[in-house]
């Protein structure tokens, strides 16, 4: 699965962790992540990320 990155913070959201602490548990796609989730370091939404390469 892909991750994606925080274009604000750098905050990388790796699908198989998960971010436990907010909801989404490990094994989580991208995809399946609710719209609005926000990062959990600085806030921004999910439009603010893009994957990583």
């Amino acid at each position: 699965m892909k991750k994606y990155v925080c274009k604000v913070c750098g905050y990388i959201y790796d699908p198989e962790v998960g971010d436990p602490e907010h909801g989404l548990p490990p094994q989580t796609p991208w995809e399946a992540v609710p719209a609005d989730w926000v990062c959990p370091i600085c806030g921004v939404s999910k439009e603010d990320f893009e994957p990583v390469e």
